[in-house]
Protein backbone atom coordinates (compact mmCIF):
# COMPACT_ATOMS: atom_id res chain seq x y z
CA UNK A 1 0.00 0.00 0.00
CA UNK A 2 2.62 2.44 0.80
CA UNK A 3 4.41 1.89 -2.81
CA UNK A 4 1.01 2.76 -4.23
CA UNK A 5 1.10 5.63 -2.35
CA UNK A 6 4.61 7.02 -3.56
CA UNK A 7 3.64 5.79 -6.67
CA UNK A 8 0.75 8.38 -7.01
CA UNK A 9 2.54 10.71 -4.86
CA UNK A 10 5.18 10.74 -8.06
CA UNK A 11 2.88 11.35 -10.36
CA UNK A 12 0.95 14.01 -9.13
CA UNK A 13 4.75 15.87 -8.87
CA UNK A 14 5.48 14.84 -12.30
CA UNK A 15 2.06 16.22 -13.67
CA UNK A 16 2.46 19.68 -11.43
CA UNK A 17 5.62 19.87 -13.21
CA UNK A 18 4.71 19.08 -16.42
CA UNK A 19 1.56 21.57 -16.07
CA UNK A 20 4.21 24.67 -15.01
CA UNK A 21 6.45 23.83 -17.85
CA UNK A 22 4.43 23.61 -20.74
CA UNK A 23 2.34 27.14 -19.58
CA UNK A 24 5.77 28.58 -20.73
CA UNK A 25 6.08 26.67 -23.33
CA UNK A 26 2.51 27.00 -24.67
CA UNK A 27 3.26 30.86 -24.25
CA UNK A 28 6.26 31.08 -26.35
CA UNK A 29 5.21 28.95 -29.00
CA UNK A 30 2.10 31.44 -29.58
CA UNK A 31 5.25 34.19 -30.11
CA UNK A 32 6.87 31.83 -32.52
CA UNK A 33 3.35 31.24 -34.69
CA UNK A 34 3.12 34.88 -34.50
CA UNK A 35 6.33 35.57 -36.25
CA UNK A 36 5.80 32.87 -38.12
CA UNK A 37 2.26 34.00 -39.09
CA UNK A 38 3.44 37.71 -39.66
CA UNK A 39 6.50 36.19 -41.56
CA UNK A 40 8.85 38.12 -39.29
CA UNK A 41 12.26 37.09 -39.55
CA UNK A 42 15.15 38.40 -36.98
CA UNK A 43 14.02 37.88 -33.76
CA UNK A 44 16.44 36.84 -30.79
CA UNK A 45 14.95 36.29 -27.60
CA UNK A 46 16.72 37.20 -24.77
CA UNK A 47 17.21 34.79 -21.28
CA UNK A 48 14.37 36.72 -19.73
CA UNK A 49 11.71 35.95 -23.11
CA UNK A 50 11.52 39.05 -24.41
CA UNK A 51 11.89 38.80 -28.29
CA UNK A 52 14.21 41.37 -29.93
CA UNK A 53 14.71 42.78 -33.41
CA UNK A 54 17.39 45.85 -34.20
CA UNK A 55 16.56 48.00 -37.13
CA UNK A 56 19.49 49.60 -35.47
CA UNK A 57 21.23 49.05 -32.22
CA UNK A 58 22.19 52.85 -31.67
CA UNK A 59 25.55 54.05 -29.97
CA UNK A 60 27.39 51.76 -27.91
CA UNK A 61 26.80 53.70 -24.57
CA UNK A 62 23.42 51.67 -23.13
CA UNK A 63 20.53 52.67 -20.57
CA UNK A 64 20.76 50.75 -17.57
CA UNK A 65 18.12 50.05 -14.71
CA UNK A 66 18.42 53.36 -13.05
CA UNK A 67 18.57 55.66 -16.24
CA UNK A 68 15.42 57.67 -17.80
CA UNK A 69 14.52 57.04 -21.25
CA UNK A 70 13.86 58.99 -24.04
CA UNK A 71 11.69 57.02 -26.10
CA UNK A 72 8.68 56.55 -29.19
CA UNK A 73 6.69 53.86 -29.52
CA UNK A 74 3.89 52.25 -30.97
CA UNK A 75 2.32 49.12 -29.18
CA UNK A 76 -0.41 46.95 -30.24
CA UNK A 77 -1.66 43.45 -29.75
CA UNK A 78 -0.76 40.75 -32.20
CA UNK A 79 -4.28 40.86 -33.59
CA UNK A 80 -2.73 43.99 -35.22
CA UNK A 81 -4.81 46.43 -32.77
CA UNK A 82 -2.60 49.21 -31.54
CA UNK A 83 -3.30 50.81 -27.86
CA UNK A 84 -0.61 53.09 -27.77
CA UNK A 85 1.30 55.82 -29.85
CA UNK A 86 4.08 58.35 -28.96
CA UNK A 87 4.37 58.87 -32.76
CA UNK A 88 0.77 59.81 -32.94
CA UNK A 89 0.89 62.27 -30.30
CA UNK A 90 4.06 63.26 -32.32
CA UNK A 91 6.25 63.59 -29.02
CA UNK A 92 8.56 60.88 -27.50
CA UNK A 93 7.81 60.01 -24.29
CA UNK A 94 10.46 60.30 -21.28
CA UNK A 95 10.27 57.63 -17.88
CA UNK A 96 12.41 55.70 -15.36
CA UNK A 97 13.16 52.54 -16.40
CA UNK A 98 12.19 51.04 -13.20
CA UNK A 99 8.38 52.47 -13.69
CA UNK A 100 7.64 50.27 -16.85
CA UNK A 101 6.82 46.98 -17.52
CA UNK A 102 9.78 44.30 -17.18
CA UNK A 103 9.44 43.65 -20.89
CA UNK A 104 10.53 46.95 -21.23
CA UNK A 105 12.98 46.78 -18.41
CA UNK A 106 14.95 43.86 -20.12
CA UNK A 107 14.81 45.04 -23.70
CA UNK A 108 15.63 48.75 -23.66
CA UNK A 109 19.13 48.00 -22.30
CA UNK A 110 20.10 46.27 -25.47
CA UNK A 111 19.60 49.73 -27.36
CA UNK A 112 22.28 52.71 -27.51
CA UNK A 113 21.17 56.06 -28.01
CA UNK A 114 19.45 56.17 -31.66
CA UNK A 115 18.47 52.52 -31.64
CA UNK A 116 15.11 51.55 -32.96
CA UNK A 117 13.97 48.10 -32.85
CA UNK A 118 10.69 45.95 -31.93
CA UNK A 119 10.05 44.24 -28.85
CA UNK A 120 7.41 41.08 -28.30
CA UNK A 121 6.89 40.55 -24.78
CA UNK A 122 5.02 37.85 -23.27
CA UNK A 123 2.06 38.55 -20.57
CA UNK A 124 4.48 37.47 -17.98
CA UNK A 125 6.73 40.56 -18.73
CA UNK A 126 4.12 42.67 -19.33
CA UNK A 127 0.76 42.99 -17.64
CA UNK A 128 0.02 40.00 -16.86
CA UNK A 129 -3.81 38.12 -16.54
CA UNK A 130 -4.99 41.57 -14.87
CA UNK A 131 -4.43 43.31 -18.11
CA UNK A 132 -4.53 47.46 -18.58
CA UNK A 133 -7.04 49.81 -20.08
CA UNK A 134 -7.39 48.38 -23.78
CA UNK A 135 -5.04 45.55 -23.16
CA UNK A 136 -6.79 42.13 -22.36
CA UNK A 137 -5.38 40.15 -19.62
CA UNK A 138 -2.92 37.88 -20.79
CA UNK A 139 -1.89 39.59 -24.25
CA UNK A 140 1.61 39.56 -26.28
CA UNK A 141 2.63 42.95 -26.57
CA UNK A 142 4.40 44.15 -29.83
CA UNK A 143 6.40 47.40 -29.53
CA UNK A 144 8.00 49.34 -32.37
CA UNK A 145 10.72 51.81 -30.32
CA UNK A 146 13.43 53.72 -30.85
CA UNK A 147 15.42 55.02 -28.07
CA UNK A 148 15.99 58.88 -28.68
CA UNK A 149 18.19 59.47 -25.46
CA UNK A 150 18.67 58.48 -22.00
CA UNK A 151 20.39 59.76 -18.84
Amino acid sequence: MKLFKNYFFVLAVIALFASGCSKDDDLYQDIDVYIAEEGLTGFTKTPQGVYIKFKNEGGAQKPNAGSTVTIHYRGKLTNGKQFDSSFDRGAPASFPLTGLIQGWQVGIPYFGKGGKGTLIIPPTLGYGSRGQGEIPGNAILVFDIELINFQ
